[in-house]
């Protein structure tokens, strides 16, 4: 999700002092700008008629504008280079469980509980199909640094996710929106997608701001410095992604108010099903963690990375193929409402975890001990 700060404290202090004020109340300014929204969609009716005129395809240019400010800060963050850089055996078994995890058990995952919750709205089954195939690029490394885990190997989990969500998104959602239904037959009520209209918006809106977010990151450290640049710009242009989710989420609700006053709990419903799929995909990841004898930090990467999801990218593509007064938009919008409490809740699961199941690793940190070192490093 959305923003893009450092936690520096102590893993001793409780861990929602250790998030920054803007991602601690991040459910709280969301909640205000869906107000915000519906308020101004009331006071001006006519509001959805003048995004019309400043429209391109299905996305209105304000909205756009929102969307690729969201996308902007996230991408200048990730650690393009840590893609090579670390070929251990350990390394190799920690990526195959991450690409497993994320691209065949999470698409997966969300599309059954959609089916599952939303069989007779397809608009929000769909929507949350999409939210399924964007993984997580952003908020994940806060939910790392929180749960004391592996930073180094969650900013590579980071960059591979970047990278595939280029190559496979649009593939993966023509197969799961069009291909799947028809192949075991559900009645997807006559709803379709062809793979260009979702391969067309994921250029736009993730190819766009992962170009200007590598330059930024390839010209901003060789200016600056790595340190200069981690510690000191990007923080500055971190908050902007939540400016921008803020802004869409207000234009959404104005646009989409009567549709949510009218029925809201369709809310709920979508929220269900995400409550679910956060539950099934943590504990998917530690589970692999597991099995494949990664340590206590390493695990927890792989279940917060496998958890998390990229919602500004999902966002941004159901706005981009469906219209920002679709029910996909909103149940994209839904999305970082229910997100944040629970990967905060998950965080302490994730610390309980440690000191059960990890006592050495425990004890070690109380300790100050470096971790250990990895087996086998063959940087590039």
């Amino acid at each position: 999700m959305a923003t893009v700060t450092e936690p520096t404290a102590s893993a001793d202090r409780p861990v929602l002092q250790r998030l920054s004020t803007l991602d601690r109340f991040l459910p709280v300014w969301i909640l205000l700008a869906m107000a915000v929204g519906l308020g101004l969609g009331a006071a001006i009716p006519s509001i959805n008629d003048g995004l019309d005129k400043l429209r391109i395809g299905t996305v209105s240019l304000p909205i756009a504008l929102g969307l690729l400010l969201m996308m902007y800060p996230v991408l200048a963050k990730v650690r393009y280079g840590d893609v090579a850089r670390d070929r251990s055996p350990e390394t190799a078994k920690m990526l195959g469980a991450s690409l497993v995890l994320n691209w065949v058990v999470g698409p997966a995952v969300m599309f059954a509980l959609a089916w599952i919750f939303l069989a007779d709205q397809p608009e929000f089954r769909t929507g949350l199909i999409i939210v399924g195939l964007a993984r997580c690029i952003a908020m994940v490394l806060i939910w790392s640094d929180l749960s004391c885990a592996d930073r180094e190997s969650t900013a590579l989990l980071v960059a591979i996710n970047s990278v595939f969500q280029i190559v496979a998104y649009s593939v993966l959602g023509w197969f799961y929106l069009t291909a799947l239904p028809d192949l075991l037959g559900l009645d997807s009520q006559g709803f379709s997608i062809g793979i260009w209209e979702v391969a067309r918006t994921v250029l736009i809106f993730l190819g766009i701001p992962l170009v200007a977010g590598a330059l930024t990151r390839y010209i901003g450290v060789r200016r600056m410095g790595e340190e200069a640049y981690e510690t000191r710009f990007l923080p500055k242009i971190g908050p902007f992604a939540l400016y921008g989710l803020l802004f869409t989420i207000v234009m959404l609700f104005a646009i989409q108010g009567d549709a949510i006053t009218s029925e809201p709990l369709d809310v709920v419903r979508i929220a269900l099903p995400l409550l679910v799929y956060f539950a099934v995909m943590f504990s998917a990841g530690l589970a692999a963690g597991r099995l494949i004898g990664a340590t206590y930090a390493r695990t927890a990467s792989l279940a917060f990375t496998a958890a998390g999801n990229n919602f500004e990218l999902a966002i941004a593509v159901a706005i981009g193929v469906f219209g920002a007064t679709s029910g996909q938009a909103l149940a994209g919008v839904v999305g970082p409402l229910i997100e944040v409490p629970v990967l905060v809740g998950l965080v302490y699961v994730a610390l309980w975890i440690r000191r059960r199941w990890y006592p050495a690793e425990e004890a070690a940190a109380r300790r100050g001990d470096p971790p250990a070192p990895r087996a086998d490093p063959r940087p590039v």
